[in-house]
């Protein structure tokens, strides 16, 4: 499986090349477009945060201070900013709770630890929260979309059903824990998503082509 998976990275990251997710210029920032980008675009999400850089509210204090009608407008762009807006406001709870709003004492937290946390954050779910860890904090936790169930299924390496633990596990149980390998390998499998593996795939075009993963043991 071990092989398998990395045979699978390098055909991506040869056909692909690095593809620097995920942008932010600050560990915040990349916390806010992981909240922010969920059932949206990117591009909807890059106009949602630079409403709040021009704002100057792009940080805790910045955030905590805004009133959620406000925050609503700053981030409409994202979609269902409402929710969007509430989920913010209770990220920004639990790090003044927890951690006195300095985002480098919820780094320095035990990782199974902080992961419980975040997952009890109201709209904080598995992805959401690995995101943060990973790409927010660098910590070598792999991150399970819809995009990687749905590729790893298609060739032969998890049922559709599979649970995110299941598609976590796979990853995080055969390959070498590096920050990384993970944040590169994920950013791949989005791309492939998005633009080859769609609902309606273009086989024809894609890397992994000729690659089963029934011959090798997977998660059925």
């Amino acid at each position: 499986m071990r092989e398998f998976l990395l045979d699978i990275y390098q055909k991506l990251y040869k056909s692909y090349g690095p593809q620097h997710w995920w942008p932010g210029e600050s560990p915040f920032e990349v916390i806010v477009g992981a909240i922010l980008t969920q059932n949206t675009s990117w591009g909807n999400v890059e106009r949602a945060i630079q409403s709040l850089k021009r704002k100057g509210v792009l940080h805790p204090e910045g955030i905590r201070n805004l009133k959620r009608s406000e925050l609503s407008r700053l981030i409409k762009s994202s979609g269902y900013y409402r929710i969007k807006a509430d989920r913010l406001k209770s990220f920004i709870g639990f790090l003044f709770k927890y951690y006195h709003g300095d985002l480098e004492a919820m780094r320095k937290e035990e990782v199974g630890r902080l992961r419980e946390r975040l997952l009890q954050i109201k709209g904080i779910g598995p992805e959401t929260a690995d995101s943060i860890l990973l790409y927010g904090f660098g910590v070598p936790i792999f991150v399970v979309d819809a995009y990687t169930r749905r590729i790893l299924s298609r060739h032969g390496v998890v049922s559709e059903k599979a649970s995110y633990e299941e598609v976590q596990g796979l990853f995080m149980d055969h390959l070498p824990h590096e920050e990384r390998l993970f944040n590169e390998f994920h950013a791949l499998l989005i791309h492939l998503g998005k633009t080859i593996c769609k609902k309606i795939p273009k086989c024809d075009l894609c890397p992994l082509r000729g690659i089963e993963g029934s011959r090798v043991q997977g998660i059925k």
